[in-house]
């Protein structure tokens, strides 16, 4: 791993709100290709009249920048543009998530944070119906790819369900084939993504700035009876994790309409 990809993911953002300001402009251009690998910035004085900053706050947002690896700082000759070096990734199709779980569960590995019982919140308990009190087995978990931290998960589990596995199992083993094995047999589940910025303990786990924009996924899982077997609170970098999906118009007419195709999982052997 080169040393610019790991800079990327701790450097953090400039001091001052017109820093990072500039700095968030001309990451944004950067990654999306407005200027190219290669391309010379516009100096520092001409950028600071363009964005009506002082030159101290562009070489403030440039060192941070040039600390990412997305630019590269030469004497006599400017400021020029560098290709983002490799960030690994995993992506999932939104309307197949579930069956995509133990997958993902296989092809990455986790680290357990946290492991113990008790109340949950009472959010938790409202959502899985359950009366507030109810002991729970709640655990703190990342995922990793590449030995990088890409998720935040909080697991909220029954406690009749959690005692059919250990800490040590949870450590090593996605928690979907934990609750198979407990005799759960998952008939659905009821999830919604939103958007969410990093607080101190996550941002230090996932490599992130305070305040670093998150992806935050909550999701829970029903048995057949209807009953809550597991709460999931998932916080994912947004540079390392996205939501797919593919849609079909069908219909005719005026019921003509956007539904999502929903692509056969892959079989657990191919995976």
């Amino acid at each position: 791993m080169t040393r610019d990809v790991v800079d990327r993911s701790t450097s953090g953002l400039p001091e001052g709100g017109k820093a990072r300001r500039v700095y968030l402009q001309l990451r944004d251009d950067i990654t999306r290709g407005v200027h190219a690998e290669g391309d010379l910035l516009p100096g520092e004085q001409r950028l600071a009249a363009t964005l009506d900053v002082s030159r101290v706050t562009v070489r403030r947002a440039l060192d941070v920048l040039e600390g990412e690896g997305l630019v590269e700082r030469r004497a006599g000759a400017g400021t020029m543009v560098k290709r983002p070096g490799p960030i690994p990734g995993v992506a999932a199709d939104f309307a197949t998530l579930m069956p995509q779980v133990a997958q993902m569960g296989d092809n990455t590995t986790a680290r357990l944070l946290s492991f113990s019982y008790g109340a949950p919140p009472a959010g938790v308990a409202q959502a899985m119906r359950v009366a507030p009190g109810t002991r729970m087995q709640t655990a703190v978990r990342l995922r990793l790819i590449e030995d990088r931290a890409f998720s935040h998960l909080t697991t909220y589990v029954p406690e009749e369900i959690a005692q059919n596995y250990t800490e040590a199992e949870l450590a090593t083993t996605p928690l979907f084939r934990l609750l198979e094995r407990s005799g759960v047999e998952v008939e659905s589940a009821d999830q919604s993504v939103t958007a969410t910025l990093a607080a101190p303990d996550v941002a230090g786990h996932l490599g992130l700035s305070v305040g670093a924009p998150l992806l935050a996924l909550d999701r829970v899982v029903r048995d057949a009876q209807g009953r809550g077997v597991e709460y999931l609170s998932a916080l994912y970098r947004p540079d390392m994790f996205k939501l797919e999906m593919t849609l079909s118009r069908v219909g005719a007419g005026e019921g003509r309409h956007w539904e999502p195709v929903i692509k056969p999982s892959v079989p657990e052997a191919a995976a």
